[in-house]
């Protein structure tokens, strides 16, 4: 179990979380869903340790290590993929591993890593958090400028993740491939849960969107 209470985050007088509670199951799949700028990146960096914050994380120690997934990976300019892969696996103590078996994505691993497309960057980072065996994965908008075969394997990767026991919390901009994976969403909305949905409730959703009034917005313009 994972456990966010009364998370809050401020950046001077602008505050990114206003009192985030949520619960997360271990061996389930949490998705987050918000506008650019809701706070949704700023909330996985807080959970991970990466940003400092206000309330409590609490995390139990069957779902730790932590991985986190950024939405844009960087790497140091003479540092190869393979190199990589090498270092975090380093990093989490993982002694046995082979880069080239764990290369699903076919990546060219002697390659400088800094010079990879985005969405080569972002399935590199991933390969290296299934590598670091973690157990609970915090991946922000995985399925962003990956194409649509590696969206393919990325939502297969998370099912397998998932039946191994292993917790995930997601966000992205695709509705649909949240959807389809997860057990709950999570809807932020201006630093805070607007609104939550179960599975079973997944088919309301469009129906109620309103992060976004297009017809208001639309109105505005001049066709």
């Amino acid at each position: 179990m994972i456990e966010l209470k009364d998370i809050r985050k401020s950046f001077g007088k602008l505050e990114v979380l206003s009192g985030i509670s949520m619960k997360i199951p271990k061996g389930s799949i949490v998705g987050l869903v918000g506008a650019n700028g809701a706070g949704k990146t700023t909330m996985f960096r807080s959970i991970a340790g990466i940003e400092q914050c206000e309330g409590e994380v609490l995390v139990e120690k069957e779902c730790l290590p932590i991985g986190l997934l950024l939405s844009n990976p960087e790497y140091l300019s003479k540092m190869t993929a393979q190199e990589y892969l090498i270092f975090m696996c380093k990093a989490r103590k993982v002694e046995e591993f082979d880069c080239n078996k764990s290369n699903i994505f076919d990546l060219p691993l002697s390659s400088y890593a800094s010079t990879f497309s985005t969405g080569m960057k972002k399935k590199l980072a991933l390969t290296a958090l299934l590598m670091q065996k973690n157990q609970f994965f915090i991946l922000d908008e995985p399925f962003s400028g990956v194409d649509f075969e590696s969206n393919l394997m990325i939502n297969h990767i998370l099912q397998k993740i998932k039946a191994a026991g292993k917790t995930i919390l997601i966000s992205s901009h695709i509705l649909s491939s949240l959807t389809e994976i997860c057990d709950q969403i999570h809807f932020l909305k201006a630093g805070k849960i607007d609104r939550s949905v179960s599975k079973n409730n997944f088919e309301k959703i469009n129906q109620n969107l309103d992060f976004i009034d297009i017809e208001s917005k639309l109105s505005q313009l001049d066709f």
